[in-house]
Formats: C-alpha cells, structure tokens, sequence
C-alpha cells in the first residue's frame, strides 16, 4: 500500500483535473483502497496531530468543525502504532455508542477500513482491533468505571458538556500510566469550565482551535444559513461556531468561577424543596415561548441547591404536568410561581391537575436587580451549589447584565432559592447591603 503525505495532497490539488484524474488511475486498486482510508491525505493540516512532544492535545472547535473525525482517526493511528490499551470517553453511554464508536459518520466503525475495523461488543463495552488492541467504553456519567483501569491513549468526546468533567478527568488521569507514551486526546466544543481552563494552562496541553465554517463544504447549506442568521454576532456563537472559549461578561452579576467552584456529584439530604416557575407570559422575555421549572433545595448544611431545570416549551398542560412530576418525583414542600407574572393563571392551571397541590404566590416587591443581587451574593460566598452542570441556565446566569430582560430559566431559579434562603432569613443584611 503507499502512504500518502501532505506534500502528495498539495501536489494533486495543484494539478489541473486531467493529470490529477490520470495520476488516480494509474494507482493499482490496492493503493487506491489505502488512498481512500488515508486520514493524511484527506484532513485539513489542523486536524491532524500536532507535532513535537505532548500529552494533551485539546481540539477547541465549534460545531461541525469535523473534530469527532479527528478524534477517530486518531485512535486509528494509535492502534496502527501498536498502541494496546485505549480508553473512548463519552459524555453519556449513548453518546459513545452513538457518536464515537458505531452510529455517527465519523465514528470508529463507520471510517475504520476493513482490514482494520474492530469487533464491537456492547455488552463487554469493547472494540478489539485485528492486531490486538483493545479499546474500552466509559462514560461521564459513570466516571467512578475508571478507576482502576489502567491505559495507553484515550480519547474524550465533548469534555466540556460532561455532568461530571472534573471527576471523569481526575480518574481517566490516575489511569492513564501505560506505555512509555501514554497520550489523550480532548475533542470538544469550549464552555469556560475550571477543568477547560487547567487544561488550557498545563504546559504539556497543545490546542488546536477551529471554526464551523473552515468545513463548509461537507456541510448542509440549510444548517450554515441558519446557524448565520440565527447566531452570527453573538456570544452563544462565538462559542459554538467558532470555538472561542468565553470570558466573563462585563457588569454580569455571576461568574463561572463562583458556579464551578460549588458544582457537586453527589447530592446531600435536604429538608426542603421547592419547585419554581417562570412562566413566559409577555413578549419581553428573552425566550418568551419557554416556561421556566427549576428544583431547588435547602440541605440540612443550611446550602442551596440547584437541583434540576426542566425548563422548557410547553403548553399550560404539560409545563403544569411537568411541575407536578417535579414536585411528586423530588417529594417537595410547594409549587412556587410570581403572582405579578401570572401566578393566579398558574395556580389555576396546576389545581385543574391536582387540587391538592402546596402551592404559594409570591409577590415581586422589588426589582429584578435586587431580587438578583442577593442570590448572586450566596454563590460568591459558596453557599448556593449546582448538582451536575445546567449548561443553558448557566451561561444565562453569566451573561445576563442588570438592566436587560432577564431569562426563564435564570428567573425561576432566583425565586426558588429566594424562598428557601433570603425569605426566610439565612441571608442577613449585612451580606445582602455588601453585595448591593
């Protein structure tokens, strides 16, 4: 078989179309077959592995960047190099199956040639290649099935929308001791985490970064002519298109430092809960088509916790099922919703469900600001935790900036912990006037 190089694709490139045609049949079916599955040939330079000596290579790209190919086909060439132990980490279960290992375009078994494609078996959550090697499956959501296992590459798929990507990295490193040249691979779209940011600042990290748009021509017109004119200009596309790790908003009333720094993974006892409901009633709101339903709770350590956002577009039947299936499934005290913004049509509309329900209004004395500012306060002081990441609420929480029309899932979340912790007394003035 040949081995194509960068220099042979620049040279075909630049070949008018008749000799490029006639150098491609002058090829035995043989070379033609390795030309096909050759990744060298047919990558752009910034998907293909860095040079020099690292350990991380971290590939910061915005979405349809082509970077779950990248990852693939590097596992591929870890396996040609001999390589026999390789940890595939995936956000979920499904999405290692689906999206690195058998179902996606560019997973494993859908690119792999076919002297190389591997056995797949589910049950065992293995790929074995042809020469040996060993490929295991695990997941963020059960990060604890890495500890233990030792390897000599690994791979993790979309690090940044893990629930638990503190923990899942912490473990896959304490594992990754095989070999003289153990190497991972971190393919991912940004968010400003904490474990993004260490990685970013660990001098044995190399990044590669890229745009949606460097891809346009293995992409639909359809999704580029609205991921343009949905999100060009904005922060949310900065990230998503384009890859860039955001920083704080100026004049934001949180940070991701403060939301980070209290995510946990294990929920503690609670001695209240309480759901919350924003419902989008105006047409002012930010997503004025989203009712707003988070579960919040109060520990018997006198902390508050965010505990679920089921936020979502519903019709008054389902966000008032929705509730009720939070307030049964979570055993919560009430039903909490803003009596200036529709509570008497949401208590009407949860009691035609259940007329039994524990419901309260609570009445907006005050401004959005200063009802904000003191929930902003018990996350600065630790004291308001995250169970998992709430990837939309969050990046609502740190870009929204006082004086701008404030969002559901952020609003529903402000009056839950207001209730379990400023209404009744766990936040004192003096914290409350620093902070204003």
């Amino acid at each position: 078989m040949i081995s194509t190089n960068q220099a042979l694709v620049t040279n075909l490139i630049n070949l008018p179309l008749d000799k490029r045609e006639a150098f491609i049949c002058s090829l035995t079916d043989q070379e033609v077959n390795a030309l096909i599955y050759d990744w060298t040939f047919w990558a752009r330079p910034n998907q293909l592995p860095p040079n020099g000596d690292w350990f991380i290579w971290l590939l910061l790209s915005g979405r349809g960047f082509g970077k779950t190919r990248c990852g693939a086909e590097w596992v591929l060439d870890r396996v040609r190099q001999g390589y026999r132990k390789i940890a595939l980490v995936g956000r979920t279960g499904a999405d290692v199956r689906d999206t690195m290992v058998s179902v996606g375009p560019s997973s494993i078994l859908k690119i792999a040639s076919p002297w190389e494609k591997p056995l797949y078996e589910p049950s065992k959550r293995r790929l074995t290649f042809p020469n040996g090697t060993i490929a295991l499956l695990y997941n963020g959501d059960e990060y604890e099935q890495l500890r233990g296992p030792s390897h000599d590459s690994a791979w993790i798929d979309e690090l940044a929308k893990f629930a638990y990507p503190r923990e899942t990295w912490d473990n896959l490193m304490f594992g990754l001791r095989d070999g003289k040249n153990p190497k991972v691979v971190i393919t991912t779209t940004p968010r400003p985490l904490l474990i993004i940011k260490d990685i970013i600042s660990d001098k044995r990290t190399v990044i590669t970064r890229g745009s949606t748009f460097e891809n346009e021509a293995n992409l639909s017109l359809q999704f580029l002519e609205t991921v343009k004119t949905k999100y060009a200009g904005t922060r949310i596309g900065k990230q998503e298109l384009y890859g860039e790790l955001l920083t704080d908003v100026e004049g934001a009333l949180w940070n991701y430092e403060w939301i980070e720094r209290n995510r946990i993974s294990v929920l503690p006892v609670m001695k209240r809960i309480v759901i919350s409901i924003d419902i989008a009633i105006t047409s002012n709101k930010v997503k004025s088509d989203k009712t707003g339903i988070v579960v919040c709770g109060l520990g018997l350590d006198n902390l508050g916790y965010i505990i679920a956002d089921l936020t979502g577009c519903y019709t008054p039947d389902q966000w008032a099922n929705k509730a009720l299936w939070a307030y049964n499934n979570w055993k919560a005290d009430k039903i909490i919703a803003e009596a200036n913004q529709g509570g008497d049509l949401i208590e009407h509309t949860i009691r035609t469900v259940d007329k039994n329900v524990a419901f309260k209004k609570v009445h907006a004395s005050k401004g959005k600001v200063t009802r904000a500012e003191p929930i902003a306060a018990l996350y600065e002081q630790n004291k308001v935790k995250h169970y998992g990441i709430f990837e939309e609420m969050e990046s609502q929480m740190t870009e929204w900036v006082p004086g701008e029309d404030s969002p559901d899932n952020m609003d529903a979340m402000v009056w839950g912990i207001t209730e379990l912790m400023v209404s009744d007394g766990f936040l004192g003035k003096a914290q409350v006037a620093k902070r204003i």
